[in-house]
Order: C-alpha cells, then structure tokens, then sequence
C-alpha cells in the first residue's frame, strides 16, 4: 500500500454521479491495501481498470464511479477525519440533497434525500432513505445515527434504489463501507481538540495473523460538553459522549473463498436539549402571529431570552439520551470461475433511553403545565442475503438474489404532566403505554446489463416483495377526559397488515468516448404499509397507512479528460410519489400531537451540477450546485381536521438551492515534509422545516466557510489545525412549534466560530 500522506484524495460524483466532491488527504490508516467492501471481490473490466478513479460498490460489483448510472456522491473516512465530520448529521451539512433532521432523541432524527424522508418517531413507519453498513440495511433510522468508526467511505445513492437495496429505499440510499484489514501490519492513532472542550481519540491495528487470516480492531471515545447553557442546572448541554469499537477478521481458506467476521459496538449519550426558545411567538400559515405574554414572562423570570441565536434553556433537569447499538455480520464470498456468490447473515440490536424535560421550562404557571418523560426502545433484527453476481464484460451481466429480513420492536414510554388547577393546588397525571412491532420482509430481487456494443448498454432490474407489519398498544393514563401531553386510556389494540408489491429499474446507457458516460433510467420506488404506533396513539391510527410508491425519471452525463486533469457531471431528474407517509401536527388540549397520513402525492425534481479540476500535483478545485423544487403536489387532510391549502408548498428539510465549493493546494517543505491548505464553503437557501408550512418555522438562506492547514510527513504524522465557520454565522439546523406557545430551535455544533487541531501517527 503507498503509505504516502502528502497526496491529494480527490472523491467526486463525476458527472451525474456526485452531489459532494470531498477533498482529502489520503492517509495510511488501518484499511491497508483493501479498501474495498467484500461484494467488490470481482475483478474490474480492463477499460475501467486503465481508467483509474474511485472504485464504488453501488451496484454489488467493483466499478469506477464515472461509469456507474446512478446519482451518487462518495466522501471518504480521511476527509471526513481531517474535517471533524463524525456523524452522517455532519456529513449532510455538506453533501449537496443530502439533509438530517436533528432532534432530541435518536428516535426522532432522519435523513432526506432530494427533499424526500419520513418524520416519525413510530417503529411501524419505514425511512424513505435506506441506511447500509457494510452489505446490512438498518431497519431502524435511529441505528445510523451513530459515531463513524473505521470508515472507508460514504456512498450517497440518489434516487429511488429499491431494486438492489430494498423497500425502503424509495428515495435513495446512505451506503457506509468501513475499512478491511491491511496485508500488512499498521496501526493509527488519531487525536482531536476543538474548542468549547470537544475531544476525540481514535486508535486501530490491523495487518495478517498468517497466510489466510487478517485483522482489523479500532475504538473510539468522543466528548463534548455542548454549546447551550442550562441555566436550571448550571450545565453545559447539547452535548455528547461516545465510544465503542469495531473489529474484523478476514480469512481466505482458499484462493477462490473469502469469509469476513465483523462486529461493532457503540455507546452514545446526547444531552440535546427538547429545543430552546427562539420566539415566544407563532406565525399561522396565512399570515397570522400569535404572541405569547406569558412565555415572554416566564422565560424572563428564568433569565431566558428568547431569540434567533438563543444558546440558553432553562429546565428542571437535563435532557439526555443513551443508545447502544450493536451486532455483528458473517459474510462469505465464493468464485467459482468468473462468478461471485454472496451470503451475509447479520444480527443487530438498539436500545434507546431518553429522558426530556418535555416542556422546556422550570417555573409551573397557569396554562402551562410541566412535564417530563422517560422512554425505552429495545429493538433487534435478523436478516439473511443471498446473490448471485456473474463475470463482468460479457454480452449480458447481472446479479440476482434473494434477501430475509425479521425485526422487533418493543417501547415503554412514559409521561408525567403537572399543571396548576388554582393559584395554590396542583396536579399531576401520569400515562404509560407500551407498544411494539414486528416486520417481516421477503424479497427477490436482479438487475442485468445487455451490452449491445462497447458503447451501448440496456439496464432492467425489479424486486419482488412480500412485507407483513402487525403492532400492539395499549396506554394506561390516570385521567379520563385527557390533560395537556397525555390523552386517555386506550385498550390494547392489535393489528397486522401485509402486501405483495414490487420495484424496479430500466434504464439506457450510452458511452461516446470511454471518458463519458449517457444514460437516462426510470425507475419505481415502494415503501410498506405503516402504522402510527407511538405515545398518545389513537384509535384511527390503529388503520394501517397505504404503501408510499414513486415513478422517477433521471438522465445524467459523466465525464472527465484523461488524466483525471478535470470531472464533471450532470443529472436531472423528475420523482412523483403517491401515497406520501409524513406526520402531520395536530393539537390535544392546547398541545402538539402528530398524525401520520397518507398525506397525498408530492414531486422532487431538479439539477444537479459538480466539477473539480486538478490542474497541477500542488491544486484541486471542486464545486457542486444542486437545485431542487420538492413540492406538495395535492395535501389530503386528515379526517375531523379543517386545514388550509398546502397544494404546491415546499415539502420539509428540502431547500431549492444547495452550493459548495473547496480547494487543496500542497506546498512540499522537503523530500518529506509538506504544508497542506484547504477550504470548502456551503449554502443552502431558506429551509422550511414543518409540513404545516408555518413562517415562524423556516430557517433563512445562510452559508457556512471553513478552512484547515496542516504540516504533513508523508512518512508517518499530520498535524491539522481547523477553523470552522470561519464567518461566525448562527443558524438552526431545527425550527419547529413549542409544547404550549413560542418556537423552538436546535442549535447546531458551528452555530458559532470555533477552532480546532487534529493529529494522526500511522505506524
């Protein structure tokens, strides 16, 4: 492997294929010489191998970016290191369709595509984006939010991708590839200090144990105390603390046999706190603001102002919440000839604990009531996947396989609201509900490639899915008309649903000159039947939702000069969904509750532009530009609610433009010792972030400057200084409505200017 550090990484989405152009150093870290995931054992046609470039997996085979008919951006685990992006949240904030929903608990946190994701907290509602770790698809969207241990890389697939992927990839697919082990013994040894007290260590060892056996283990541990004050308290929170492993064993038995053992485990504590106060009033769709008095009082009593960059919360106690995430996978790889068989047998598990402070406020006062809440999520699943893929550069290649997926859900939530009954009585009631779920899926599924001609190729894949869903219910409460936060008792209830439907791809792909690639697909995209299982369920939400289907149309143009001097790529694309899944906010006794619907047919569609040049060893350029119009094409409204017109709003977390752009220019010291700067700069215009399409919930446009430098010996070490946002300029990365009045925001890590370094020792 070429240990040297000093080299430019260089990871766009050439022509169609790439939302985000990462920029990074091509650090000698723990993956060794395989930096491939085990599907890309296949040997690569003899044109893409000469071609060079970045090698991906999106299609369960080794293939060169450039040449694959598929949207994608690629950012690889040096970059993301060197620019402290740990989470796939951070990862968003740059990669141009890519959007996170942040929240207070895992449970309540999601990942957009092009405009499209589901907001729900239910375990009876699939993500509209598919997140995949090393071949596994996590069922849950709470399992993704974990700390990036060991990556390789991030494939971010645009699009409906349900044919290989799944079902609940209707809008595209997040696919994390972590690192094998090295051929040859290496170890690292990563360290970070940022301000605010934020702090990182990583460390791994990887190399051979003999002939036929390879290792791979790293940890992590990551703190940091948080930008919001609780005043309540006197802590620091919005806050985290994170640690855990990973480790793999590859064994190769025989020429033709690959067997890889993995497993990770991962602990993480969040203090973020239920939002705090950016307004103490609403403004209605239409126009009209209510202005809470009384908020505006009680907060002033609890030295609490509320504002757009509000970084103060005053609660009773810290809002926290504690996830472990775990499992393991057994894949095995076998050739026989030119073929490639598949099998990977994972187990996982999530628990989840939080604990919010529900009403955001230490002082009890009339009108509004106090709370607190405390949850439990234990959630395991099983899968099995089997395919077939064969040799690549005939006349006709594919891959076909079957897929088995078994996951139960099981959550106690409880709640307790005090509220004044007079000036000097209280009252406190309580209600606990326990529910669950049980998803099963079985899928077959293939996709080939005719080549009509060296330029020529036809694509036709689909899936055949069989999904069955059942749930319970039943919450106890001590109140039998309801209070504000919880509504009455309701009996157990249970209810199964299944269906039979399927997805698909056809596509064309045109290559005039083997540094350019055509292509034009359509594709149907289907997300199972759901139901709202959560806290105050009710008893019209014991009616299983409809599935949530989509047509897209995409063409595409990659290219680049030989050399790689210079890449670019364009796509434009068109998505109508039907049957749309998305939480509608409703409101019991003053406070909000959400309904999930069917909530009619929505459209994303768009253009989406990157380039990046290297024109000398010393220098890369890169921008991207992403416009998408993502809108509510017909709302249905909810039974027993009157709602306005929302027919041609945007849809939410979805902004019309993003724009990035960075550079890297190398200055060599010595034979051995360089200094490296880089910077990358984002935008996105206003971003309404409720479905309601309230103005008090929309973030204005706002862009984002970072910069490094850094002393790297191409031998063995990098030292890394960082300065991120450069601009000092506040945002929300969450808007949305309080529990009783007032408008919340959630603040994000670089709200502010901070500074940082990094170090990393490879040896």
């Amino acid at each position: 492997m070429n240990r040297s550090i000093s080299a430019l990484t260089l990871l766009s989405g050439t022509v169609l294929a790439s939302g985000f152009l990462a920029i990074g150093v091509a650090h000698a870290d723990t993956a060794g010489a395989r930096t491939d995931a085990p599907a890309a054992e296949q040997a690569l046609p003899e044109d893409a191998s000469a071609a060079g470039g970045i090698v991906v997996t999106a299609r369960f085979r080794n293939e060169q970016l450039q040449n694959v008919p598929i949207a994608m951006s690629v950012v690889s685990g040096s970059s993301a290191q060197s620019r402290n992006l740990n989470t796939i949240q951070d990862i968003a904030a740059t990669v141009p369709s890519l959007d996170f929903r942040n929240g207070a608990s895992n449970k309540d946190r999601n990942i957009f595509i092009r405009g499209i994701g589901t907001i729900t907290t239910s375990p009876g509602v699939e993500s509209s984006v598919s997140t995949v770790l090393d071949g596994v698809v996590l069922v849950r969207p709470g399992q993704a939010t974990f700390d990036l241990v060991d990556l390789e890389r991030i494939e971010v697939l645009r699009g409906p991708q349900g044919t290989l992927f799944g079902k609940n990839a209707s809008a595209g697919v997040v696919n994390i590839i972590t690192k094998a082990p090295s051929d040859h013994q290496t170890g690292v040894i990563d360290v970070g200090y940022y301000e605010g007290n934020e702090e990182r260590i990583r460390a791994g060892l990887s190399g051979p144990i003999n002939d036929w056996l390879g290792y791979s283990i790293s940890g992590l541990y990551g703190n940091y105390q948080g930008n919001v004050r609780n005043l309540g308290t006197n802590h620091w929170v919005n806050g985290y603390e994170r640690w855990g492993g990973r480790g793999k064993l590859v064994a190769k038995p025989a020429s033709n046999l690959t067997i890889t053992l993995a497993g990770d485990y991962l602990h993480n504590k969040d203090t973020t706190p239920n939002g705090v106060y950016a307004s103490t009033s609403q403004t209605a769709f239409g126009g009209a603001t209510t202005n809470s008095a009384a908020l505006a009082g009680l907060l002033a009593q609890e030295g609490v102002t509320a504002s757009a960059n509000n970084k103060t919360v005053n609660t009773n106690f810290d809002t926290y919440v504690k996830d472990d995430n775990y499992g393991g996978s057994l894949t095995a790889e076998w050739r026989p000839g030119d073929y490639t068989v598949t099998s990977i047998t994972a187990y996982r598990e999530w628990k989840n604990r939080q604990v919010p402070d529900w009403d955001q406020r230490s002082i009890l006062a009339s009108g509004f009531p106090q709370g607190a809440d405390n949850g439990y999520v234990n959630f395991n699943q099983f899968s099995q996947e089997l395919r077939l893929a064969s040799p690549q550069g005939k006349l006709i290649d594919y891959v076909v396989g079957a897929y088995y997926l078994h996951a139960n859900t099981n959550e106690i939530y409880q709640r307790t609201v005090t509220q004044l009954t007079s000036p000097t009585t209280t009252q406190t009631n309580t209600g606990v509900a326990t529910y669950g779920t049980q998803a099963d899926n079985l899928a077959l599924f293939g996709e080939a490639n005719l080549h009509a001609g060296e330029k020529l190729t036809f694509i036709l894949g689909g899936r055949l899915i069989y999904d069955k869903l059942t749930y319970y219910h039943q919450r106890n409460a001590d109140t039998a008309t309801g209070v504000t936060g919880i509504r009455p008792s309701i009996a157990y209830s249970t209810g199964s649903t299944d269906r039979v439907d399927g997805s698909g791809r056809v596509g064309v792909q045109y290559r005039p000159v083997p540094q350019a690639t055509l292509y034009a697909t359509y594709s149907r995209g289907y997300k199972g039947p759901a139901y709202n299982v959560f806290f105050n369920m009710q008893a019209f939400d014991q009616i299983a939702l409809k599935p949530e289907t989509s047509n897209s149309y995409e063409v595409g143009l990659k290219g680049g000069t030989r050399g790689g001097a210079f890449t670019g790529s364009i796509a434009a694309y068109w998505t109508d969904f039907s049957g749309y899944q998305a939480n509608y906010q409703d409101s019991f006794l003053g406070s909000p509750v959400t309904r999930l619907i069917n909530a009619g047919t929505v459209r994303t569609r768009g253009i989406e532009i990157d380039a990046a040049a290297h024109p000398t060893d010393r220098l890369t350029l890169n921008w991207a530009a992403v416009y998408s119009n993502a809108r509510i094409r017909h709302f249905n409204c909810p039974a027993a609610t009157v709602c306005p017109n929302y027919d041609g709003a945007p849809l939410p977390f979805a902004p019309d433009w993003k724009l990035s752009g960075g550079g890297a220019w190398r200055l060599p010291l010595t034979d051995t010792l360089g200094v490296e700067l880089q910077t990358d700069w984002t935008f996105r215009s206003a971003t309404q972030f409720a479905l309601t399409q309230t103005p008090s919930t929309i973030q204005p446009a706002y862009g984002i400057w970072n910069a490094s430098v850094a002393l790297i010996d191409k031998r063995n070490w990098e030292i890394r200084g960082v300065v991120k946002n450069l601009l000092n300029t506040h945002y929300s990365n969450l808007l949305s409505n309080g529990t009783t009045a007032g408008t919340l925001r959630f603040v994000p890590r670089d709200n502010d200017r901070y500074v940082g370094v990094n170090a990393s020792y490879h040896f």
